[in-house]
């Protein structure tokens, strides 16, 4: 019977072990916890056998916690035992058994050893308080084998210390690649000894863009000139290296040429002159592609792939302007001779061109999705942004990838209420959707998913303007990426992985990183309710303490707590904050409605927006808020290349006279605004009559708002066709591309 009664106790005290999870980012694959734990010493012996690099970085990052002491000594000490490739050939595996008298960490690498530390230092950061270390055995490894940061220097710089701070961050979440942006239209960013002009003169710009895009306006201060040194990058790389971290450079071709044709003007298909670029989008004047340019090209990356061992080269791809290459003699010929189908297959030319020369040196290329068009390189890797659609089509042609979807990887996006949020590109990107993303997409099989190498997240910096605002931009976010890239996250659990953020602000706290807040401030959704809308708030905190308001006023700890769904009835303004303790912890959040009789109604769409501006999908055209111009997160949909047709259900046959909408205008960003707009009205939703119709030029005067007088008429369905601009016609940034259209508010008076 006793013997029975221990066995039971036992089960029962590895139940609630394992129920206490512990707070690590990206949490292991495996952890077993057992009786007893590690006191905490004041000095802590290291074995003689430890890796002396990874080991002097595990010393520096926890000086202020530890002190240290070589020793042969076991008690209370840090061992390694090197496994051998036979026991294990992930070179990223490590075990960390944790007992009351030691901390042994097994790998096959150094690398192995690094992650680990990694896990160790956040168990001291947690513990220091408590005193002592719950023993545990940890089997670890990453299922991704790139796990990456992008990081834009282009449109803003950032100096060599503060791009060393950013790969120590990707360090403590054991991510292992830095893709550096060094060349675009705003700016070049590497020296290359054989083109000094290129950072003489495309290192700098006249001016930069400021405020919202829409806005067109420049701050007037010359800008640069910004550039690392061939030293400058070595020490970076070096930096890198030691906390196991690939550099993949990245050099922009055959587009975003701007500030290299600044320099170079002759390798353009027209004489010029050039100046790196002063707004953020995409422009016409590209590489042309004569023997000239990829002598250049050639050149340039002959020092290039001497300063990066990294096995990929990225040589970007994207957004590449065909308006050029169609009036240019020399391209039109280069089609001709080479039986390419047209200027895509020229693009295709000009990838595969490149891919041979970079293979020659024993590299690899790696570029966005673009280098898909006309035909992919034979040896390239696709790095997928637009969407998951250019990894599937690289992957079934078995071609590697790494998947960076805008709608969960972009990090230049929103990630809280867009109106409290510092100014960003656009879209709406919470940490919660980060951490949802499957790097997997769900098309592929088996063995066609063995050809995603895995994920990365990007940040570009148009609105960047120093390196506090990269810190806001990338933390908590990189948190979930992390752990989306180590394989262990778990969208049905995010309230503990939200958690364990909360828990680890504390590190990035005394590390005085300026890491947005987002999650503590109140979120709000719009629902449907009893034919209406309602308005939904949350908090990652105790949601007693959110107080609101509904007559515009700020809410203070007496206003009315927050129960249920607020119901909105008519046009008014909802604030709301969290309160702790009688004192405001939060951003105080405030969202403008506007109710018609379309709000809360049921709507459907014939064609999906862009996973990029889909926030709400179809429901956000009839939730009675309307989009800001100035901020393109939550409040619009966006759609590449499609029309909106939109159907609303009125629940009944309704009298109304006037249908109201907004559409954007943003040319360098390649939004256009409608093309026209139509206007059915059925009872049935199937035979449906047009009642208006409004063309081009009606919506350019109205500039995007447009409201329509209909007269007096009654029915149930209402159905809103609004084109799109189609095919970017030349003159304009992204010429013979698809146009964008930004929806906002379908509403009926």
């Amino acid at each position: 019977m006793t013997r029975i009664l221990l066995t039971l106790l036992l089960v029962i005290s590895n139940i609630v072990l394992s129920q206490n999870k512990l707070n690590l980012i990206p949490y292991p694959q495996n952890v077993q916890l057992s009786e007893g734990s590690f006191i905490i010493p004041d000095i802590l012996k290291l074995d003689a056998n430890l890796p002396k690099n990874e080991t002097g970085y595990f010393k520096k990052r926890l000086n202020s916690t530890l002190k240290f002491q070589d020793s042969k000594q076991s008690e209370a000490e840090l061992v390694y035992v090197p496994l051998s490739k036979a026991q294990t050939e992930n070179k990223e595996f490590y075990s960390l058994t944790i007992n009351s008298k030691q901390i042994l960490i097994q790998s096959h690498t150094q690398q192995g050893y690094f992650l680990a530390l990694q896990t160790l230092i956040q168990l001291f950061e947690e513990y220091k308080e408590v005193g002592k270390i719950p023993a545990m055995k940890i089997e670890d490894h990453p299922k991704f084998a790139w796990r990456g940061m992008h990081l834009d220097v282009c449109r803003h710089f950032f100096t060599v210390d503060e791009v060393k701070q950013y790969i120590d961050y990707l360090a403590m979440y054991k991510l292992n690649t830095f893709h550096w942006h060094l060349t675009d239209d705003q700016g070049w960013r590497i020296e290359i000894k054989k083109y000094p002009k290129l950072t003489q003169i495309g290192s700098k710009r006249k001016e930069s863009m400021i405020g919202a895009y829409v806005d067109n306006t420049f701050d007037g201060k010359p800008y640069g000139p910004y550039f690392y040194t061939q030293e400058q990058i070595k020490d970076v790389v070096k930096y890198a290296q030691e906390r196991h971290i690939t550099v993949v450079p990245e050099i922009e071709m055959p587009g975003h040429a701007l500030a290299a044709l600044s320099a170079y003007p002759e390798l353009a298909c027209t004489k010029g002159p050039f100046e790196s670029a002063t707004k953020w989008g995409v422009f016409d004047d590209v590489f042309c592609p004569k023997d000239e340019t990829f002598k250049f090209l050639e050149n340039v990356l002959d020092e290039v792939v001497q300063l990066f061992p990294s096995q990929y080269i990225h040589i970007g791809g994207d957004e590449c302007p065909k308006t050029r290459w169609k009036e240019c003699a020399h391209c039109q010929e280069l089609i001709k001779k080479n039986n390419l189908k047209d200027e895509h297959g020229l693009q295709s030319y000009f990838i595969q061109r490149i891919e041979k020369y970079i293979n020659g040196k024993g590299r690899k290329i790696i570029g966005w999705d673009e280098i898909l068009e006309g035909g992919l390189a034979p040896n390239a890797a696709v790095m997928s942004w637009t969407g998951v659609n250019g990894g599937i089509e690289a992957a079934k042609a078995k071609h590697f990838a790494v998947m960076t979807p805008g709608a969960y990887c972009y990090f230049d996006h929103y990630q809280g209420d867009p109106q409290s949020e510092p100014n960003a590109f656009g879209g709406f990107t919470p940490l919660d959707k980060v951490y949802s993303y499957n790097p997997i997409p769900a098309e592929l099989n088996a063995e066609q998913a063995q050809y995603i190498l895995g994920v990365q997240a990007n940040l570009w910096t148009e609105y960047i303007l120093d390196f506090k605002q990269v810190q806001y931009m990338i933390f908590p976010r990189l948190m979930a990426l992390s752990e989306v890239g180590w394989g262990t996250s778990d969208p049905k659990n995010y309230k503990d992985f939200e958690n364990r953020v909360i828990s680890h602000f504390k590190i990035l706290d005394k590390m005085n990183v300026n890491y947005a807040k987002s999650i503590y401030n109140i979120s709000g959704k719009v629902i449907p309710s009893n034919n209406g809308i309602a308005y939904e708030l949350s908090t990652s905190q105790n949601p007693n303490g959110i107080r609101y308001t509904l007559d515009g006023s700020t809410p203070t700890i007496n206003s009315e707590i927050y129960q249920n769904p607020v119901s909105i009835p008519s046009s008014l303004t909802i604030r709301s904050a969290y309160f702790e303790a009688g004192q405001l912890k939060s951003a105080v959040s405030s969202q403008q409605f506007t109710i018609s009789k379309t709000t809360g109604k049921k709507i459907t769409l014939e064609q999906q927006p862009s996973e990029n501006y889909s926030f709400g999908g179809a429901f956000t055209l009839v939730d009675g808020i309307i989009g800001n111009v100035k901020q393109l997160g939550k409040t619009w949909l966006g759609f590449q290349g499609k029309d909106v047709t939109a159907t609303i259900d009125l629940g009944q046959k309704t009298d109304f006279s006037e249908v109201y909408f907004n559409t954007l205008e943003n040319k360098g960003s390649w939004i256009h605004l409608a093309k026209s707009a139509k206007i059915f009205v059925s009872d049935d939703n199937k035979d449906f009559k047009m009642i208006k119709e409004t063309g081009k030029e009606e919506i350019q005067n109205a500039k995007g708002k447009i409201k329509l007088n209909l007269g007096k008429k009654n029915a149930r369905y209402l159905k809103v066709i609004i084109e799109n601009a189609g095919i970017i016609p030349a003159g304009n940034p992204g010429a013979d591309s698809k146009a964008w259209l930004f929806v906002d508010e379908i509403g009926v008076n």
